[in-house]
């Protein structure tokens, strides 16, 4: 069965926005584990315009499914995981100052740095996923670099999905099959939504979790927490 992990940064961003506790963040989590999600996302940045690093310390006993912290591995990121220990650590290349992450790694080129970092995870007992594009190449040095997991990077499915389903899924089978062979897990994010997430999903089928966050959460004003959730679950059937 494919996981759903809900990324909660769009609830603190609304909180930040304010200050103080509004919407609760922690709230928000618990909930949606209590809705049926299997994991709770959160990708603290630099700047701290909405997931916190205090977030994550306050999130890992609460959470009773699955903790991933998406980020960039910088010194302080390592040292917040190293201490919080996530079910699930997902390295991404965004430099300070990114809107939004819009690339995978370059994993031949960030190999030995890769490396590092992941076997240090891996001495902490925490799963490793790498944020990728589908280049076959890249997804080879993936698994050079020890990572137990790939994740997919799906903006180009999402923008291309509404013109042409099959095309836009492609390289993203081809992508699944090359991470099998070479022993990796599959998880995928980005721009995934009510209208493209089942076609993604029944089109690679060892798809092992999603990462949902800003469509989720926006849909969720409209529908309700609650019915978002679930309706999101039943894509992933």
């Amino acid at each position: 069965m494919t996981k759903l992990s809900v990324n909660i940064n769009k609830i603190a961003l609304i909180r930040n926005g304010r200050g103080g506790n509004l919407p609760d963040v922690l709230k928000a989590a618990a909930d949606c584990e209590r809705f049926g999600a299997h994991g709770i996302t959160v990708h603290p940045r630099p700047d701290q315009r909405h997931i916190r690093y205090k977030d994550v310390r306050d999130l890992k006993p609460i959470v009773k499914t699955e903790l991933n912290v998406e980020g960039y591995p910088s010194r302080e990121f390592m040292d917040l995981v190293s201490e919080v220990k996530p079910h699930q650590v997902t390295l991404v290349p965004d430099l300070p100052g990114v809107l939004t992450s819009n690339a995978g790694w370059d994993t031949i080129t960030n190999k030995a740095f890769l490396m590092e970092i992941i076997a240090d995870l891996k001495k902490k007992k925490i799963r490793t996923s790498v944020f990728i594009d589908t280049d076959l190449n890249q997804i080879e040095g993936a698994a050079a670099t020890g990572a137990d997991r790939i994740e997919l990077y799906t903006e180009e499915y999402a923008k291309n999905y509404t013109i042409n389903p099959g095309k836009a899924i492609e390289l993203y089978k081809k992508a699944a099959h090359r991470a099998i062979k070479y022993g990796l897990g599959i998880n995928a994010g980005h721009d995934l939504n009510l209208d493209n997430l089942a076609y993604f999903h029944k089109n690679i089928p060892e798809l092992e979790e999603v990462s949902i966050g800003h469509a989720l959460i926006s849909d969720a004003l409209y529908l309700g927490l609650e019915n978002t959730v679930q309706l999101y679950l039943r894509q992933l059937k």
